[in-house]
């Protein structure tokens, strides 16, 4: 036993000196390094360091890395290619046992930056990572006297984000960032968080919150999960939860188009009989194709869904066809009535009865200028009865007269007062015909007003519950 505490005491001794020896040594430089504490410190730490290897003693140890986030800017939203490319401050920090001096020994100096090629760095990378954005190179890491390495820089980050744009312009995206050792299992390499995980959510002091997308928080979450139950791993998952702000897209994009299904509400108040309303039908109809032309390129899209707005821009072109359609059915039923029979009398009791009074659109006035239409030709005929009432007995007075004067009596009337009979008659049956035409035309333009305002209000109906619809899930989804 004596030899063997003999010996132990002659290592000791030795190491120790080795050691004095050393530091006296790495202090002994002349020329322009005499004196340089950091360019001591620096050799000190460097002599015989091995970066290939993990910084830990003993090997059963976990070499816990420390981890934060902050989001600086968005910089990018690829719908279409499901990639997000944002600008990030991530900052690590571990102990690496190698690195730890004496401060009194150099002048009191407790932290040192070194090239980061010459210390042991942890292979912590993004799951997610499509792309290497283009990131500054920060070549220098801080070490303290006690071990502690601390490596910040500024990351862009490209990484792959599954997308859901059916909200749009109203959408809230959720995309995750999981930072994860990728060779190390947790025996080796152990993950956690710098700071507590609620002021990682609300922190965003250094956001910049001017562009199109508002940063509302980064959740974080620890995880432990093994591929083959045999080895486990740590990871550290954030969520950046954003949202679009919707100003650019209402005023460009919803406004025109509800201001072009306002004109074609507006345009059911020309007259049905006029053929005016037509053609503003169409021109409507044209300008929405020219806008819908127009803000294509600014939906976005994506192969495995369709964005609501564009539902909306395309039921909207529905409804303008269908208000076309419903126009050029009410003018032909109002128009070139003289061609017409006259209105079926069931048409009559279900449209000019039943129709106008559950819609309460009965015009009085109209209904009594019917009625002083239809009675014209029952004037005209009994004034030419009266006529030719006349005209016989006055015919009858002259032949008796004649007789009494002993003059010779013709057995027909003059030439002359034929052609006038034959006039008034030709006369008389122009007129029954025109007021009969006009009698038709009257009771179809009756009929195609009651079915006009019918079927608006039908479109109007269907328009409001169709935009009180949207306007409602809208609204949930954006103040949800």
């Amino acid at each position: 036993m004596q030899p063997l505490a003999l010996w132990t005491a002659l290592s000791v001794c030795t190491y120790a000196t080795v050691q004095t020896c050393s530091v006296k040594k790495l202090g002994s430089n002349t020329g322009r390094f005499a004196n340089a504490t950091l360019v001591r410190l620096s050799e000190f730490l460097s002599a015989g360091y091995k970066k290939g290897v993990r910084p830990v003693k003993d090997w059963r140890d976990s070499t816990m890395v420390a981890i934060d986030l902050m989001v600086y800017s968005i910089l990018n939203v690829d719908e279409k290619n499901q990639v997000l490319t944002t600008y990030v401050w991530y900052r690590q920090q571990w102990i690496d046992e190698f690195l730890v001096w004496n401060p009194e020994d150099f002048d009191d100096v407790k932290k040192i930056s070194m090239p980061t090629a010459n210390v042991w760095v942890p292979d912590i990378v993004i799951n997610e990572f499509v792309d290497v954005g283009k990131s500054p190179d920060i070549p220098y890491v801080y070490v303290t006297s006690d071990g502690l390495v601390q490596n910040y820089k500024p990351i862009q980050v490209v990484t792959a984000c599954s997308l859901n744009i059916y909200n749009f312009p109203f959408d809230i995206q959720n995309c995750s960032l999981t930072f994860q050792s990728w060779l190390h299992t947790i025996n080796d390499i152990n993950i956690t968080l710098m700071r507590s995980p609620e002021e990682v959510k609300v922190d965003k002091s250094v956001f910049m919150n001017q562009g199109e997308w508002e940063l509302l928080h980064v959740l974080s979450k620890y995880k432990c999960f093994s591929v083959d139950n045999d080895d486990y791993y740590a990871e550290m998952k954030f969520h950046v939860v954003i949202r679009r702000r919707p100003l650019f897209y209402t005023v460009n994009l919803l406004l025109p188009s509800i201001f072009l299904m306002v004109m074609d509400i507006v345009g059911f108040y020309l007259p049905p009989d006029s053929g005016e309303r037509v053609s503003f039908k169409i021109t409507l109809l044209l300008g929405y194709s020219v806008f819908l032309i127009i803000v294509s390129d600014t939906l976005p899209a994506t192969a495995i869904g369709t964005p609501l707005i564009g539902v909306y821009f395309v039921v909207c072109m529905a409804l303008l066809v269908i208000s076309l359609t419903e126009t050029v059915l009410i003018v032909r039923l109002v128009h070139k009535q003289d061609l017409q029979s006259h209105v079926p009398q069931w048409v009559k009791n279900l449209v000019l009865e039943k129709a106008t009074v559950l819609l309460c659109i009965r015009n009085k006035k109209f209904c009594s200028l019917l009625n002083r239409e239809s009675d014209l030709p029952h004037y005209k005929e009994n004034n030419m009865n009266t006529v030719r009432c006349n005209h016989h007995c006055e015919t009858s007075r002259d032949m008796e007269r004649g007789l009494g004067m002993g003059m010779p009596v013709r057995d027909s009337t003059p030439p002359v007062m034929d052609n006038i009979l034959h006039e008034v008659s030709s006369i008389r049956q122009f007129l029954e015909k025109r007021e009969a035409s006009r009698e038709i035309a009257k009771e179809w333009l009756q009929v195609g007003y009651v079915l006009d305002v019918l079927l608006f209000r039908v479109y109007l109906l269907a328009m409001l519950a169709y935009s009180i619809t949207l306007g409602a899930l809208w609204s949930v989804w954006q103040y949800a």
